[in-house]
C-alpha cells in the first residue's frame, strides 16, 4: 500500500477542481486558487511525481464503440499461486474487451469488467479468453443492466458545502 502524501488547503483545492475537469489550464487553475501560474505548475508538477495524480484519461462510450453489452465476471484461479496469476492478469490487462480487473479475498478471485457487442461475443470471450486457460477453475458472468459514476475522491471543499455550491 502507497504511503499518504501531505498535502496543503491549495493542493487540496487544485486536485478538486482537475478531479472535475482535468482540461482546467494552468492559467485557469491559478486564478480559482488564488496563486501564481508558475506556483500552479509546481505544485502540479509535485502531484504527479508525489504519486498523488496518476495520470488523465479520455473515457469512452462502448456502446457507441459497437460494444453495447457489458457484464462482470467473478474468475476463480486454481491453484491460487503466483507464477500462474502473473501471466493470467497480464492476458487478460490485453484483452481489448476488459475494462476493469480487480484482485479479490473471498471464493473468486478476480472481477473482471468486460464491453462486448454481443451474447455470442460474451460466450466467445468467456471460452476462449477464460474457460480455456488451465488455471481458471470457474468463471460466472453478470451482465451488467445500468451503471452510474459515483462522486469525486474528494469531497467539496468547506467553503464549497456551506454556500451549497
Amino acid at each position: 500500500m502507497a504511503d499518504s502524501v501531505a498535502l496543503d488547503p491549495v493542493d487540496l483545492h487544485i486536485l478538486r477542481l482537475l478531479q472535475n475537469d482535468a482540461r482546467t489550464t494552468y492559467r485557469e487553475l491559478a486564478a480559482d486558487v488564488g496563486v501564481a501560474p508558475s506556483t500552479c505548475l509546481d505544485r502540479v508538477t509535485r502531484l504527479r511525481r508525489s504519486g498523488v495524480i496518476l495520470g488523465h484519461q479520455l473515457r469512452l462510450d462502448p456502446a457507441r464503440l459497437g460494444r453495447g453489452l457489458e457484464a462482470l465476471l467473478s474468475v476463480q484461479v486454481r491453484p491460487h499461486r503466483r507464477e500462474l496469476i502473473g501471466p493470467f492478469v497480464e492476458r487478460i490487462r490485453t484483452l481489448p474487451e476488459s475494462r476493469a480487473l480487480f484482485h479479490l479475498t473471498g471464493p473468486d478471485d478476480y472481477l473482471v469488467h468486460v464491453a462486448v457487442t454481443d451474447t455470442a461475443d460474451l460466450q466467445r470471450l468467456v471460452l476462449d479468453e477464460f474457460t480455456s486457460r488451465r488455471e481458471v477453475a470457474r468463471v460466472e458472468t453478470r451482465l451488467i443492466f445500468q451503471q452510474w459514476e459515483c462522486g469525486p475522491l474528494l469531497p467539496p471543499s468547506a467553503e464549497s458545502a456551506e454556500s451549497g455550491h
